[in-house]
């Protein structure tokens, strides 16, 4: 799988290893696996820890150099540009949690992929 696979599917909230089933069923809920692959999204506890640091890494990213562009050409005063940011920095992180949770996944399958289940792996019976 390539890593223009992985995104397309990660900014489509789509499952990163099958491309078919959605990540979310609400806002901020997650399904628990892919309906297409059973991809299991929750692999452990604190997983969805690192994309807590994509989202707030694009969101520093996008303030830092919005304040540089609008201060220093001048296109609000002081006093709009900090409520403006400010504002961007509390909405933007909301907007952004469902795509920072995906490529997260997206990245994850990528580096570390979960394997197709085959038709034999499904056939085989459980051992007690």
């Amino acid at each position: 799988m390539s890593l223009s696979t992985v995104l397309y599917r990660s900014l489509r909230l789509r499952c990163p290893r099958c491309g078919q089933g959605k990540l979310f069923r609400g806002r901020f809920s997650m399904h628990a696996t892919c309906d297409g692959c059973e991809y299991q999204y929750d692999r452990g506890p604190g997983y969805f820890l690192g994309s807590i640091y994509v989202n707030y890494g694009l969101t520093s990213v996008l303030v830092v150099v919005g304040y540089f562009t609008l201060f220093f050409t001048g296109w609000l005063p002081r006093g709009a540009l900090l409520w403006t940011l400010g504002g961007f920095s509390i909405l933007f992180p909301l907007w952004f949690f469902r795509y920072a949770r995906s490529l997260w996944i997206g990245f994850d399958q990528y580096f570390d992929p979960v394997p197709m289940p085959t038709d034999r792996d499904a056939k085989r019976e459980p051992t007690a």
